[in-house]
């Protein structure tokens, strides 16, 4: 077991999970450190040693899929052995795992950036999101389990898996025929209506009591592999009257990020990520650092809301790049998991 602290979170250390390519990400926790003046660290953790981000961060952890029953366990030895002030899960996967087990890294002094347990489990049913946003009159996409679709249909529809990401499986249906279809081909889907107007990404950051301290809306111009390649933000208080009518009635906490269109001059959900979003680099890059907010509210700062407070109809045009390793330097940074006592936390 691990040793309770009993003093308050205050160690700058972070930890991002499943980093993959989020070498944006991982940076601007960096940056935000060295502006704030702490002498912490980014460390990350991946199932693949391979990935990107983990040769930008100051050391990095290989670790069990997010599904495995001592996942939530490795990361609370690593916390504790790090001495970790912040841990920012970034995957859908263990983002209600992790929420489960907020107490046990508190006990630790570790802070984590992670909405509630309740929130993460409804917002990764589509289905279930929907249908509770509607329920408290806010516009969302209208939704249908496959026994529930109306006996006349209003083509297109759109199609994707109840539980999903990146717009795997997603597809639009323009025919009773290709309705047929993809209620076969798509796993345990969903159809919703079709949502014909300009898609947006709301990143919202709300701190540990729900509050929201910063609202983004950025325009999805082009999408690759369900994450923007190009955008703008966009000011426009009916994305942001949306995205603080959405914490009102859902507990939030750390970075949320909700998809929407706009349809006829207003916006309507589509899906809610309690996450940071892919796109999340343009609305740092507009002024809205919520790296270094968060870094703020864990080490026990008060952060006031700025919301609105960001550089309007900033463009981000995304392209690759790649990092060399030879075999010693995918090492140079590695560290080794401590024994993980528990299978299970």
């Amino acid at each position: 077991m691990w040793q309770k602290r009993v003093c308050a979170v205050t160690s700058p250390n972070v930890l991002i999970t499943a980093a993959s390519r989020r070498v944006p990400l991982v940076e601007a926790f960096k940056r935000a450190l060295k502006d704030l003046g702490l002498r912490g660290r980014v460390l990350v953790t991946d199932v693949n040693p391979m990935s990107p981000a983990l040769h930008v961060a100051d050391g990095w952890y290989q670790v069990s899929m997010a599904s495995a029953p001592k996942y939530t366990a490795e990361l609370l030895a690593i916390c504790d052995a790090e001495r970790v002030g912040l841990l920012v899960p970034t995957i859908d996967d263990e983002l209600a795992p992790v929420a489960r087990a907020t107490a046990k890294f508190r006990d630790i002094g570790t802070r984590v950036a992670v909405s509630d347990q309740s929130t993460n489990l409804l917002c990764a049913d589509k289905y279930a999101t929907c249908s509770y946003l509607r329920s408290h009159g806010i516009p969302a996409a209208e939704t249908f389990l496959p026994h529930q679709l109306p006996s006349v249909r209003t083509f297109p529809m759109f199609i994707k898996p109840r539980t999903g990401r990146g717009g795997v499986g997603a597809f639009p249906i323009r025919n009773e025929q290709e309705l047929r279809f993809f209620l076969d081909y798509v796993s345990a889907p969903v159809v919703q209506e079709y949502l014909d107007g300009p898609e947006y990404t709301i990143d919202m950051l709300c701190d540990f009591r729900g509050r929201p301290l910063s609202i983004v809306p950025r325009e999805r111009v082009v999408i690759r592999a369900g994450v923007i390649d190009r955008g703008r933000t966009v000011r426009d208080n009916r994305l942001i009257d949306l995205a603080k009518s959405i914490a009102h009635v859902l507990p939030l906490a750390g970075p949320v990020n909700v998809q929407c269109r706009m349809v006829e001059g207003w916006p309507i959900v589509f899906e809610i990520n309690p996450r940071f979003s892919g796109g999340i680099p343009l609305t740092i890059a507009a002024g809205a650092d919520f790296p270094r907010m968060l870094l703020q509210l864990a080490t026990g700062q008060e952060v006031a809301p700025s919301i609105g407070t960001f550089t309007d109809n900033l463009w981000m045009t995304s392209h690759e790049t790649s990092t060399f390793l030879r075999p010693a330097e995918i090492e140079a940074r590695r560290l080794h998991l401590p024994i993980v006592k528990e299978e299970a936390a």
